[in-house]
Order: C-alpha cells, then structure tokens, then sequence
C-alpha cells in the first residue's frame, strides 16, 4: 500500500490554487437580492469560446420578481419522453396562466395538444433547502386541453377517462378548448394526463447584465421528476431549464416570438434547425451554475476523444447556486461506445460510458477528516486525504464510505444542437431524480441536463491518454460544509457520480 508521503510525488502535478472564502454558513438564507459575477471565465480560463469570455453580473432577487410572460427559447424535453413549449404569464394580483403545448416529436413540429391552465401563486419564504430558491404554493382554479389532431385524440383516449373532457374522447372535435379541471372537480383527469403544476413550487429569476448593456431574465422552476409515477407529488430541489422574460431575452430568438404569440388554438409550430453533426471531439463546459436535486451546485468540464473513445470529466461542486463558493471536485475518466440512433427522441444517440477512474479533492477539513478514518484498502490512501489534494480511489476500486464502485457502466442519451449564433450544443442525458445509476438499459435517460457548449481551439487528440491539467480551486469559508458533503457525496455523488 503507497504511504502518504510517497504519495506526495505526484501532487506536485496538481498545481491547484486556493481561494480564501468568506462565505456566509451553508443553511443561511438570503432576504434580499445578491449579486455575482460570473466565474466560469476564470474556472475555465484556457477555454477559448467567445460567449464564455464575455463578462457577464448575474442578480436574483429574493423573493422574485415574476410580473410578465415568460417562454421556452427551444423545444424542450421532459422525461418521458415528452415534448413542450411553454408561455406563463404571471399579473400582479398574484394570478397566472399558463399556456403548455405538448408535440408528437422533438423539434416540436407536430402539435398534438395545448393545456391552458390558470391559478394563483403564493410565494412564501427562501427556500431552505435549495439556496437562492424561494418556495411557493400554487392553487389551479382551471385546466382546459384542445386536442390539435385526429392522432393526438386516438393517443389521448387509452390515458383519458371520456368522463374528463364531459364527453366520450371519440367525439372531441380538434380545435375546441374542452374543461379537463376546476374547482369543484377532482384531479382524477390531471392525474391521468400526468399533468402536475409542482414545478411551481420552487421558484428563482436571474437576471444578466452584459457588458455591452443589455439584459436578459431567466426564470427557473422546479424540476420535473424522472419517474413518472413520482411527478404530481414530487417537491423540486433543482430546477428546469429556464424560461426567458418576453421583454428582455436573448436575441435572435425566432422560438421566443413564436411561443409568445400562441395561444392554446394556435399552438407554435417551431422551425425545422438544421441537424447538427454528432462531432464530440473536444472539451464541452457548462454555460452557467448548474442546479441539480438535493442541494447539488456545479459545472461540468467534460472531454472526449472519439479516436480512442476516451473521455475525461471534471465536476467542481459548490455550495452556492452562483458557484463561487467550491466545496469538492471530482474527476472521473473511462471509455465509451456509440450506440444506435435513440427510438424515442430524435436527434439523440445513445452510448455507453465505462468510468474506470475516480479522483476526489477534499475542499472542506471535517470531509477530509471523514475520509481518513475509513479502513485501509477501503477509500483511497487511508490518512492521506488533506484539503485541496486530489485522491485516486482506483487502487481501492472506489470508496465504500462514498458508495463510489469501480468500473462502473452508465447508459446514456446525448443529442447535438446548434445555439444562435450557431455554435455547438452538447445535450446529455438527465441524472435520475432519486439519485439511482443508469447501469442498464432500461434505465438510459429520456431527457435532457442543460447543454454544455464547446471550447473552440482545444486540442482534438490527446496522445495516449489524459493529461492532468491545472485545475483552479478554491477553499470556503462555511463551517458547516460537511452536511452538504455528506448528503451530495452520500446521496448523490456516491453510485451515479453525476459524471454526466
């Protein structure tokens, strides 16, 4: 067994740099608007692409401010899979509506029904699980369905009691607004339809201030879960991908117009986006601070090399939804394979990835002193974990105590775009809701995390392996860092590593 202090001739790789935190404590909750500047420029410092060189204020207001029409910027992907776009239009009586058009595939170019919802939205207090969200409560007063296709109503009958719409599904006429929900009814048709407003449970806005002056509102709501049997009671902890303020979004933004515009009759029918080549060549990072279920703040640095099917992960978590204030790092690599064209979403390829590697650098004292009192043999170099010094849980087969298990196989769904100014996109699959690993078929994803984007002028080959690179990190300040690293590595880090 290698000793710590033989172990210390490969640190000197590392070259990490530390950061003095002076974060407020981990459960604190913020009562008034905060304000960040982005750090993905500086966590990525050698990455070249353009939009993440832009210096970008990032502002949340707590509570948020909700006041106008929000819409989808893209068609978006649920777990299912199933296929939306959305427009919600919040007053300042505290009432909403909520316009959803669901489509038979995933350009959303082939509407199959709109739901027109409307209701009240309470907002309560910060949320003191997911930091910087605020909870809310909302109540549906109603929900109407206008069935857009003869195909759409056939599919719609084997979910739909006929009782829902007050007459049976076979003589719903496409085109007509029929009541699924108001008060004095049950849910029974909602949850039949698996319709659930529970998104608006959690609730935060960002606004970004460019450089250049403008300003674009995002307005994140809570996630969806992946299984479909748990969506209608499912609390988020995470959130969706962000709708944009109608006023103030990016631009061009041809889907924006069209999903403003729509209404539950006239359903928007995107235009048809050239298809984007599956090139994975390359690094692909994160385009923000990326939320994930039970309290998970990070960005992802992921490299691929499709010449030796190699791919390398860097996963920097943070305790802050503006990332800035880092916790743990994770590096994983392994091999993948390419797989068929994906059945259920088009566009997507699935793969299979093989983790054979897991490094871990403790960026908190209690953690690091959490992982020296496990067993020899069993979590890396048993005593040897210090603050900021990457560990190899290879020698050990991973890490008991994390539940990591090495080699490790994940079934996954990736899908290329191109963004507005026609740069890559790279969409890979969504993690599991209740923290479960992708290890078979069966359980390959149906949607989608937030698309990372690709670093122009990185190598395309790598030689015969992975080199380490300098990785910039940074130490906090909170003294209670070790509930977070026992409930993201315990729960969520441990048997899925969120690699992806």
């Amino acid at each position: 067994m290698q000793t710590c202090k033989q172990s210390a001739a490969w640190r000197s790789f590392i070259n990490a740099v530390f950061v003095a935190g002076t974060g407020s404590k981990l459960w604190e909750v913020p009562t008034a608007s905060f304000t960040s500047s982005s750090n993905l420029s500086e966590s990525l410092q050698d990455c070249e692409y353009r939009h993440l060189q832009d210096r970008v204020s990032i502002t949340a207001d707590i509570p948020p401010r909700l006041d106008g029409t929000w819409v989808s910027t893209r068609c978006e992907v649920r777990p299912g899979p199933e296929f939306i776009t959305r427009s919600y239009t919040f007053h300042p009586s505290r009432h909403f509506t909520a316009l959803q058009h669901y489509y038979t595939d995933s350009s959303c170019e082939a509407p199959a029904y709109s739901l027109m919802i409307r209701g009240k939205l309470r907002l309560r207090q910060a949320s003191w699980i997911t930091r910087g969200g605020t909870e809310a409560e909302h109540h549906l007063s109603k929900v109407g369905i206008v069935v857009h296709s003869q195909a759409a109503k056939k599919r719609l009958s084997s979910r739909l009691p006929s009782s829902c719409v007050g007459l049976t599904l076979s003589r719903v006429v496409p085109g007509k607004l029929y009541e699924l929900y108001n008060t004095r009814a049950g849910r029974g048709c909602l949850s039949a339809l698996g319709f659930s407003m529970m998104e608006m449970g959690l609730i935060r806005v960002e606004t970004q201030h460019h450089s250049h002056g403008g300003k674009i509102q995002e307005l994140l709501l809570g996630d969806i879960h992946t299984d479909w049997t748990q969506r209608t009671e499912y609390r988020p902890t995470g959130y969706q991908q962000p709708l944009q303020n109608a006023m103030h979004h990016l631009h061009p933004c041809p889907v924006c117009a069209l999903v403003y515009r729509s209404s539950e009759h006239r359903p928007p029918v995107l235009p048809r986006s050239p298809a984007a080549p599956l090139s994975l060549a390359g690094r692909w990072v994160s385009q923000r601070c990326e939320t994930r279920p039970n309290v998970l703040f990070l960005t992802r640095d992921f490299t691929l090399d499709p010449d030796q099917h190699a791919w390398e992960g860097i996963y920097r978590h943070y305790s802050d939804p503006a990332c800035s204030q880092p916790t743990f790092t994770l590096r994983a690599s392994g091999h993948y394979a390419q797989g068929n064209p994906s059945a259920k979403v088009s566009g997507a390829t699935e793969f299979v990835f093989k983790v054979t590697e897991v490094r871990i650098t403790a960026m908190e004292e209690q953690t690091a002193k959490l992982l020296n009192g496990t067993r020899p043999g069993r979590c890396g170099l048993a005593g040897c974990w210090e603050i900021g010094v990457e560990q190899d849980l290879t020698p050990t087969d991973g890490c008991n105590l994390l539940g990591i298990k090495l080699p490790h196989k994940e079934y996954e769904l990736f899908k290329p775009e191109l963004d507005h100014r026609k740069h890559p996109l790279l969409f890979t699959g969504e993690r599991p809701t209740d923290g479960t690993s992708r290890d078979r078929p069966q359980r390959r994803p149906t949607s989608f995390q937030a698309p990372m984007v690709l670093c122009s002028g990185f190598p395309r080959r790598y030689g015969s392996g992975f080199n380490n690179k300098q990785v910039q990190l940074a130490t906090s300040g909170t003294g209670r860092l070790v509930q977070l690293v026992l409930l993201v590595l315990g729960s969520v880090l441990c048997s899925r590593f969120c690699v992806y």
